[in-house]
């Protein structure tokens, strides 16, 4: 197998899922007392928690690359950022570093491709939801995003950084949610995208009014196919 780097700590719910998710393929996949050669940097998230201006941003990728250039030198052969809304900064950090990254947003947009799905909605932080760097990805797969609704982002933000990010998972939040999906439904979305790592602490994947495409799974599934050689 071969050794895989996870850049973490965005936050530690999140790589916790990772971990396990990408252990738990590896068993089903290679054996059932095997687990994945895996190297972790957990960063301190409040470093770079919220980026606002180009120079928060610019200060960001500076942590990241660190901690991605720490790895490869310590062996991992492939990276991977264990958080969707980072991905902005992926095209700047890929240069800097000296072994190939798993871009999130191209897996899932493979995945959703393959299922033939045209029409989505798309949900997850602010700057997931809005600019282009993610949006993008999804599109040059064949797939249309439903209009973000501001009024979401802003909830969104506020679910995932006051509550997720702290191991909270509310009912309320919960419900929240399964009423947008019945709304993205009757906008024509055929599946939600959902792209923060922590939603599924509030979103039951397997039983919901539309297909939910998890990226945390399908980024870890991923990972845990190149680490065996199915790539």
């Amino acid at each position: 197998m071969r050794k895989l780097g996870l850049i973490g700590g965005m936050s530690w719910v999140s790589t916790h899922r990772y971990y396990e998710r990408i252990n738990k393929r590896i068993q089903r996949d290679v054996g059932p007392r095997h687990s994945a050669p895996l190297l972790i940097e957990s960063l301190d998230f409040a470093q770079i928690y919220q980026l606002q201006t180009p120079e928060d941003w610019e200060r960001g990728a500076a942590v990241i690359t660190a901690a991605a250039n720490r790895l490869a030198d310590a062996g991992a052969e492939m990276l991977i950022i264990g958080a969707n809304s980072m991905h902005r900064m992926f095209r700047e950090i890929e240069a800097q570093v000296p072994v190939p990254m798993l871009h999130i947003a191209e897996c899932v947009g493979a995945k959703m491709a393959e299922d033939g799905i045209a029409r989505a909605a798309l949900i997850g932080t602010r700057n997931v939801m809005t600019e282009s760097f993610y949006r993008r990805r999804l599109v040059a797969h064949g797939v249309d995003l439903l209009p973000p609704d501001m009024e979401h982002a802003d909830e969104l933000d506020r679910m995932i950084y006051e509550e997720l990010m702290v191991g909270k998972a509310r009912k309320e939040s919960e419900r929240t949610l399964r009423g947008w999906f019945t709304g993205y439904e009757r906008d024509g979305a055929q599946a939600v995208v959902l792209a923060c790592t922590e939603l599924e602490l509030i979103v039951d994947i397997d039983a919901n009014v539309l297909p939910i495409y998890d990226c945390m799974r399908i980024h870890a599934d991923a990972a845990a196919a190149w680490i065996v050689g199915a790539d």
